[in-house]
């Protein structure tokens, strides 16, 4: 299980995802969808149970597996006192990426021109959410953990995203996601993973496992 304040947020969660996959969480809101994926990026415990992400044990050493995910939450987690370019410089010294990658992260997203001068607090939320998916695009993580990454977005950066995860899951990575938009589910992803009162209610993936992902 899952804790939150020491209160367990999921139980019973049986659920195995292959590298490359690409899995939409759906459920109500208190379904645990978010709670799922923050137990794989490591920033919540897991107790009582056997979670293994990326061949990490996350239930005797959960910080193990950060450096390798890419997660993206309801806020984006920006500088908010730098600048849109000097963010991106910032996340392709720190993952070791080339100018040119930051340059087509920045332009898959439309960030150019005089947006790139101005400073991340006074960016719209969508604006923002296009800033750190550019970020994760630089990244290149193993495994791409994203609650509700559709929010906030204009048709085009939607078609964008869509295009970049089905990038990263042909490169190998894997995905997760939670959204309620079941239309931009059917599309992004085969597999769908519905969740209530934190267990896995329906999974029409083949097999079983007792990992968290």
């Amino acid at each position: 299980m899952a804790l939150l304040d020491r209160f367990p947020a999921l139980a019973g969660v049986d659920l195995s995802v292959e590298s490359g996959e690409m899995v939409c969480l759906r459920g109500p809101n208190g379904a645990g969808k978010t709670t799922l994926l923050r137990a794989c990026a490591g920033l919540v415990p897991v107790r009582g149970s056997r979670a293994e992400v990326l061949g990490y044990d996350v239930v005797a050493d959960r910080r193990s597996v950060r450096r390798h995910i890419g997660m993206l939450g309801h806020r984006a987690p920006l500088y908010r006192d730098l600048r849109v370019d000097d963010q991106l410089r910032h996340c392709a010294a720190l993952h070791r990426a080339s100018d040119a990658e930051a340059s087509t992260a920045a332009e898959r997203f439309s960030l150019d021109g005089r947006l790139m001068e101005v400073a991340i607090r006074r960016l719209s939320e969508g604006q923002q959410r296009r800033v750190a998916l550019a970020c994760l695009t630089i990244a290149r993580p193993q495994l791409w953990l994203l609650d509700e990454p559709h929010a906030g977005l204009d048709c085009a950066s939607r078609d964008a995203l869509d295009d970049l995860l089905g990038d990263a899951v042909a490169a190998g990575a894997t995905v997760m996601f939670a959204t309620h938009e079941t239309g931009r589910a059917r599309v992004a992803a085969a597999r769908q993973v519905t969740l209530a009162g934190g267990r896995v209610s329906a999974d029409p993936g083949v097999g079983s496992s007792d990992d968290v992902a």
